[in-house]
């Protein structure tokens, strides 16, 4: 790794932590809109994050879940783009599916990409063009040359796509894409309109990984957009990324459209 990396990856850590020091423990919650959970714990590490990460490259700009945006990041040539808790729902419930997620974003695409679970012992890394690693350990994501068959995070599957195999689903998305990254999934899919700290650090990792990534269309993501979204995001080996496209098509129009 950088030294830039390497700092980043520790700070992710150090933020990981803290929030494992609070998890299971009676803390506030409250839901900023229905369906939205937060917590005080994702204020604190988002807190903790800002101070850390902004000393380490003051002329980022900063883009958080839970910081009021800023229009003034749109002139920044690097953005830290950050989800302090990623999977707060599992974290809440004190279930294990939750990771604080980092990334360093440069003219629109991620160059570093932390992922921090240590409810799950795993600490992801990838830099642009070194690579990416769990635990210390390089990762490659599967090889599949046929859609049918392959391995989804899914608590359950539509009957549409009951040729697909579910594998066990954390609540967070980035953890999601990550089991791409690690070959323990095929495919990860989401159709609706999301937000770039949800997947900003897990796009870099699988992406080092040789997985394919894309939104929900197929077209080529990138980050620090005025309204900080992306329609959907679409990870997968790279043998069945086309049919994974086609597939999805027709739903991710139609959801498009309402």
């Amino acid at each position: 790794m950088t030294e830039l990396g390497a700092r980043v990856a520790s700070i992710a850590a150090e933020a990981g932590r803290l929030a494992m020091s609070r998890w299971r423990t009676d803390f506030k919650r409250w839901e900023k809109v229905p369906g939205s959970p937060v917590c005080e714990v994702d204020l604190e590490v988002d807190s903790f994050l800002r101070d850390q990460l902004m000393a380490l490259a003051p002329d980022a700009g900063w883009l958080s879940e839970e910081t009021v945006d800023s229009a003034e990041r749109l002139g920044r040539e690097r953005v830290w783009v950050v989800d302090p808790i990623d999977g707060t729902r599992d974290y809440i419930r004190g279930r294990t599916g939750w990771a604080v997620a980092v990334a360093l974003v440069e003219r629109g695409y991620p160059v570093i990409g932390v992922l921090d679970a240590p409810a799950r012992n795993e600490h992801w890394v990838a830099e642009m063009g070194l690579g990416a690693r769990r635990n210390g350990a390089k990762i490659a994501a599967a090889r599949r040359e046929v859609l049918a068959g392959a391995r989804v995070p899914a608590d359950q599957l539509p009957r549409v796509d009951s040729d697909l195999v579910a594998v066990t689903k954390p609540n967070s998305i980035a953890l999601r894409i990550a089991m791409v990254a690690a070959g323990e999934a095929d495919l990860v899919a989401s159709l609706r309109w999301g937000n770039e700290w949800d997947i900003a650090a897990a796009i870099l990792i699988a992406r080092e990984s040789g997985a394919a990534v894309s939104d929900a269309l197929g077209e080529p993501l990138s980050f620090n957009s005025p309204d900080a979204e992306a329609f959907g995001v679409l990870a997968s080996v790279p043998g069945i990324h086309r049919a994974a496209v086609e597939r999805l098509r027709e739903r991710a129009l139609t959801a498009i459209e309402r």
